[in-house]
C-alpha cells in the first residue's frame, strides 16, 4: 500500500521560514517524480513545485519561484519543500504528489497546514 506521509507544517509569521518533509513508502520511489501542491480555503488545489526521478530538473511556479526549493533523497525516500520567504498567500493546505508518467500512476498525501500569518 502506498503512503505518503507529509510532516513540517504550521504557523510561520510573514517573512519566516518553512521546510516541508514527504515520506513515502510501498512504491519504487526512485521512478516517480515528485510534486508539491497547495489548496487554499476557497480556492482549487494548484501546483506548486516539482522534482524529476533523478533530481536532474525542478521547476516552481511563478508564485514561489526564487522562494521554495525542492529537493528528495531517494535513499531515504524523501522529498521536501524549503519555504522561505513566506507570505500570507502562501497559506493553504500542502500535498505530496507522486507521479509516474509512463505508467500514469499517481498517488496523494494526506496534506499539512501552512498558515502564514502575524
Amino acid at each position: 500500500q502506498v503512503q505518503l506521509v507529509e510532516s513540517g507544517g504550521g504557523l510561520v509569521k510573514p517573512g519566516g521560514s518553512l521546510r516541508l518533509s514527504c515520506a513515502a513508502s510501498g512504491l519504487t520511489f526512485s521512478y516517480y517524480g515528485m510534486l508539491w501542491y497547495r489548496q487554499a480555503p476557497g480556492k482549487e488545489r494548484e501546483w506548486v513545485a516539482g522534482i524529476t526521478s533523478d533530481s536532474r530538473h525542478k521547476k516552481y511556479a511563478d508564485s514561489v519561484k526564487g522562494r521554495f526549493t525542492i529537493f528528495r533523497d531517494n535513499a531515504k525516500n524523501t522529498v521536501d519543500l524549503q519555504m522561505d520567504s513566506l507570505k500570507p498567500e502562501d497559506t493553504a493546505v500542502y500535498y505530496c504528489n507522486a507521479y509516474n508518467a509512463p505508467r500514469d500512476l499517481r498517488y496523494w498525501g494526506q496534506g499539512i497546514q501552512v498558515t502564514v500569518s502575524s
